[in-house]
Order: C-alpha cells, then sequence, then structure tokens
C-alpha cells in the first residue's frame, strides 16, 4: 500500500465511484469509474488496494451483487477482478473483518445479513447469515470476535459471536433494544471498544451503548440530539415521506478528532452536527450545525480528522470542510456525478 490519500465517493444514480487526490486539505478529481449500477456502498481493504462494492443487477436476468475492485492509487481507477451474485437482495453497508480476510454485509430491503470468507480478493458464497427487519448496517469488533447489525425495522442491534469458520452465533441475549420507533441505522464503535454509538433516522440521536468487553454484550447507556431542534422537525416514522411531513431524516455517522465528538448528518434541513462524547463514554447533544450539501446521506472525515468531505442524495457535488471542534470551515466544492451517496478516505 502507498501512502497517497484519497477520497473515493459512490454515486448511486450515476453507477459511479469517483476517485479524488486529497493535498492541503482540498480535492482533485482524478478519474471516474462507471459500470457500477446503484452503487451506494463499498468497503476499502487499504493493505492490499481492494475495493468491494455492492451493487444492483443491470437487468431481470442478473441479481444484484458485491463486485471487488482493484484501485490504482495514482490514476484513481478501478479494475473489476471479480463478483459475487445476490440473488436475495443488494447489501446496504459492507465491513472487512480480520484482515480482509471476512466480509460481512447488511441488506435492507432484503432484511438480511451475511458473512462471507474473502480469499485473495475473491468473496466466497456467505458461511452465515442474519435475519432481521430493514437490517441498515454492521460492523465488526476490532478483534474479529463479535458482530453487530443494526435493524431500523425493529429498533434494534442483534449482537453475534464470529466463529473460526465465520459463522455468526447470536449472544445472550441475542439482542440489545433501541428506543421504540428510533430508527436505528449507523453504527461505529470507539477505539477502546468499550462503547458503540448508533445513529437513528427517526429520532434524529446519537444512541450510546457500553460494550462488555468479554462477551462483547452491548447494554443502553444513553442517549443526545445530533439534528437541529430549533427547526421544528417531528419524529418520523416507517414509511413516512420526511421531506414531505418535515419530519427528522437521520443518515451517518463517524467519529472526530481524538473521539471526542461524533458528526451525524440530518437531511431533511440538510446539516452536519456533533454530539459531544465524554471521558465516560455519555453523549451531550450537539450545539452547532452546518447546512452541506441536499440530503447529505454520506460523508467521512480524513484520519486526523481535521477535513470533513460531505456527499448530498440531491447534489452532484461535494463539500470540503476544514474541521475545527464542532464547527466547519468551507473550502471548496467540486464535482462528483449524480445521487452521491458513500464517502471514504483510503
Amino acid at each position: 500500500m502507498t501512502a497517497s490519500p484519497l477520497v473515493l465517493v459512490a454515486n448511486a444514480a450515476d453507477g459511479s465511484i469517483s476517485a479524488f487526490a486529497v493535498q492541503d486539505g482540498t480535492l482533485e478529481r482524478l478519474a471516474v469509474t462507471e459500470g457500477l449500477p446503484g452503487c451506494s456502498t463499498f468497503v476499502v481493504d487499504g493493505e492490499r488496494d481492494l475495493v468491494y462494492a455492492a451493487v444492483k443487477g443491470r437487468s431481470s436476468d442478473e441479481p444484484a451483487g458485491i463486485l471487488t475492485l482493484a484501485l490504482d492509487r495514482t490514476t484513481g481507477t478501478l479494475e473489476p477482478r471479480s463478483r459475487l451474485d445476490l440473488p436475495d437482495g443488494g447489501m446496504n453497508y459492507l465491513a472487512l473483518t480480520r484482515g480482509g480476510t471476512g466480509l460481512l454485509g447488511a441488506a435492507y430491503s432484503g432484511g438480511y445479513g451475511i458473512s462471507s470468507p474473502v480469499t485473495d480478493g475473491i468473496v466466497g458464497a456467505p458461511v452465515s447469515t442474519a435475519r432481521y427487519p430493514n437490517l441498515h448496517s454492521v460492523l465488526p469488533s476490532a478483534d474479529g470476535r463479535f458482530a453487530y447489525f443494526v435493524s431500523l425495522g425493529a429498533d434494534l442491534v442483534a449482537q453475534y459471536a464470529i466463529g473460526d469458520d465465520l459463522a455468526l452465533t447470536p449472544l445472550e441475549p441475542a439482542t440489545a433494544p433501541a428506543p421504540a420507533g428510533s430508527g436505528p441505522r449507523h453504527l461505529v464503535l470507539s477505539d477502546a471498544q468499550d462503547a458503540v454509538y448508533v445513529i437513528t433516522e427517526f429520532s434524529g440521536e446519537v444512541l450510546h451503548f457500553a460494550r462488555d468487553l468479554h462477551d462483547g454484550t452491548l447494554t443502553p447507556r444513553g442517549a443526545a440530539t445530533v439534528f437541529d431542534t430549533s427547526k421544528g422537525l417531528g419524529h418520523s416514522e416507517l414509511g413516512a415521506d420526511p421531506l414531505a411531513h418535515h419530519f427528522i431524516w437521520g443518515a451517518d455517522l463517524h467519529w472526530g478528532a481524538g473521539q471526542r465528538h461524533l458528526w451525524g448528518s440530518e437531511r431533511t434541513e440538510s446539516t452536519l452536527g456533533a454530539v459531544t462524547v465524554g471521558a465516560d463514554g455519555s453523549v451531550t447533544a450537539a450545539e452547532a450545525f452546518t447546512v452541506t450539501e441536499t440530503q447529505p446521506r454520506g460523508f467521512a472525515l480524513s484520519p486526523d480528522g481535521s477535513t470533513l468531505v460531505a456527499a448530498g442524495e440531491k447534489s452532484t457535488q461535494v463539500s470540503v470542510y476544514a474541521v475545527d471542534g464542532d464547527r466547519l470551515d468551507l473550502r471548496q466544492r467540486v464535482e462528483t456525478g449524480r445521487g452521491a451517496n458513500w464517502v471514504r478516505f483510503v
């Protein structure tokens, strides 16, 4: 792996991924790789410069799948290497585990999650599945022993042990509850691995769960709002049109520098805000908000937390910000593509 910093952005409506070079906190578009229908999530193996991208089928004869793409860091191009078909429906979230030898995925419409082996960049057939309604994300623990699947439809986090063969075994208890009707969506783990945080789509909160380092189980501890409460947004619900009703529409969640803040996006008012994370892991409501690209489904922060790049589902550009605590300073807007919804520094 080279040290060249890049940002990748998935443009679902165009079926493409844009690659940008990062220099002095600004972006320069290097390449756009097309032929990735409906791509709305991907995960990067930085050690091997491989990108695993979830795609939709091009026709009724071709199911959804996961493509393995080789990343050229000099040109920013992505070359297809292999494909795993997913006849039960496409993935909305992908995560790697165990040094890139295992891949986890969550499918929202299909209501299932997978655990698959990865050998030389080839994703094998799932060895195990998880089934809950409207699964929206999944992440493993850093040691690869546990996996956490977030179910928006059932208001819970399903917790599993990962076996030597990557098989998923439910923990006891099998789930950790989220508040009823909150719509849990995306999650992150703390560096210390003693806490899990989940952003909710319908209530616009960051939920704090304590995590047992021995048995992997989660315990709810608290919550804090990450949307602009001055805008009069109503509590949303499954199946509602958030724009028509001016409802909360939470989306993505990422750590800030030093894990002192957790940044979250809200799509109805198109804002980014950051809850404060205390030394004890507790969260305090966000106070400052930045209006960003329209419908910011995805964003990411640089590894040092100094730069934030935000994409909007209804914009063809990404915004680049300098980060100062819980404040953002716009540096640049740069063209990416239609339906931009997933951003990663690699």
